[in-house]
């Protein structure tokens, strides 16, 4: 019953999206094929949304078969409202100089072909985005893009002058589809011959069943340093109905058995020494402590045995943590690294310059490096990809970060 309301106002507005959008088709054209062609891809598409959403057992999470639907969905229904959105706009100019032509000192009438030209409008306007879509469905989530940082600290041991660090986050092996794309970017991350490799969790969708495939594929990853990683909310098994406590609590143990398969060594609340030329630095790293997702991280534990005046890193899965938790604390963690929000998998980013996508109006560190009280996160935009199978303008990143002794940051 809890559902009925929302599942309501949903079938409203998509039914508002779908009959302004063929409003718009039928003023340009009065082909009748193409016409139906267009209702019966609208039929299909819902159709097969909702036999995937009543057929798809919950104990099985997210599948692919919900993750395409979720993909023909958004593909086809943001360009529709965007043509909404025009042919609304033009339905309220008119009205208005319907108004004035009847109340009015004058009798200005709506311009011939108006509508169509509108219409006309609306589509190309909308094809932006359904280009978009299908590229960043077919394409665009195995767009790896590496990006590089240079963090200068005054209290950054000489020894590790020029350390190079590679994150990567967000794996989320259940989503993928294609081995030779997961293979070209796990080639392009070991390619970065990075001192030290960083993992910062949801290694899964739900099940640790899902890695199965691609551990062959992961362990070849190389840093001399180690590879060390961490956990995120999706590792812990909460979006799936188990069929008993005992199996959920298999899994997650299962889940944290594949980082030393692939070769890393996960840090549970816990941290570690990296040593170099006598001289070393400290590795924390948290379980997953998210603002209303589960919160086992607990970092005076990390943290235990290590001085304020340690250099220190910390590996925490949601930015969240680092807003309300990490960013005030009196240890001083220099740098943090988070993924967590894939930068919505979709949004307009122009390196330098220009970056949005809804998923700022959630969390306050979103995507890329931000720098508060001398400390730094960096928000990792994810590797693979959940829910919706692509990527669109926030493209899946390969991090490395090269820390510098020094008193400026590059």
């Amino acid at each position: 019953m809890r559902f009925l309301i929302p599942l309501i106002i949903a079938s409203i507005v998509f039914l508002l999206i779908e009959l302004y959008a063929f409003q718009a088709l039928k003023t340009i054209t009065k082909n009748k094929w193409i016409q139906w062609l267009w209702i019966f891809m609208a039929i299909a598409i819902y159709a097969y949304l909702f036999y995937v959403l009543f057929t798809t057992p919950r104990t099985a999470g997210q599948t692919k078969g919900f993750q395409m639907a979720v993909g023909f969905l958004l593909t086809f229904l943001i360009p529709k409202a965007v043509i909404l959105l025009v042919m609304f706009g033009e339905d309220i100019f008119r009205g208005a100089s319907t108004l004035i032509s009847r109340f009015g000192a004058s009798e200005t009438q709506p311009m011939a072909g108006r509508r169509e030209f509108v219409s006309k409008l609306a589509l190309g306007i909308a094809a932006i985005p359904f280009i978009s879509f299908l590229y960043g469905v077919v394409q665009g989530r195995y767009n790896y893009k590496v990006l590089k940082y240079k963090l200068t600290f005054d209290d950054l041991p000489e020894a590790f002058d020029g350390f190079t660090i590679t994150q990567i986050s967000d794996i989320h092996s259940g989503s993928f589809t294609n081995r030779e794309k997961i293979e070209y970017g796990v080639n392009m991350i070991n390619e970065q011959q990075s001192d030290l490799m960083l993992f910062t969790g949801d290694i899964v969708n739900n099940k640790a069943e899902e890695m199965n495939d691609w551990i062959d594929v992961f362990k070849i990853l190389k840093a001399p340093f180690g590879k060390y990683s961490v956990l995120g909310n999706h590792d812990y098994g909460d979006y799936v109905k188990w069929n008993s406590t005992e199996d959920k609590i298999n899994n997650f143990q299962a889940v944290k058995d594949i980082h030393p398969k692939i070769g890393f060594d996960l840090l549970l609340n816990e941290n570690r020494y990296i040593e170099k030329d006598g001289q070393r630095i400290a590795l924390v790293g948290v379980e997953n402590w998210g603002k209303g997702f589960n919160q086992a991280g607990d970092l005076e534990k990390a943290s235990k045995g290590i001085s304020n005046e340690d250099f220190k890193i910390l590996m925490t899965h949601d930015p969240s943590h680092w807003e309300y938790e990490v960013k005030h604390d009196k240890k001083h963690y220099h740098l943090s690294l988070s993924g967590h929000t894939h930068g919505l998998q979709m949004g307009i980013e122009i390196p330098g310059f220009f970056k949005w996508s809804p998923s700022q109006y959630a969390y306050k560190q979103w995507a890329g490096l931000y720098n508060e009280f001398g400390r730094f996160i960096n928000v990792n935009r994810g590797f693979g990809y959940h829910a919706f199978p692509g990527r669109v303008g926030i493209w899946p990143e390969i991090t490395v970060i090269e820390l510098k002794r020094g008193s400026k940051t590059a």
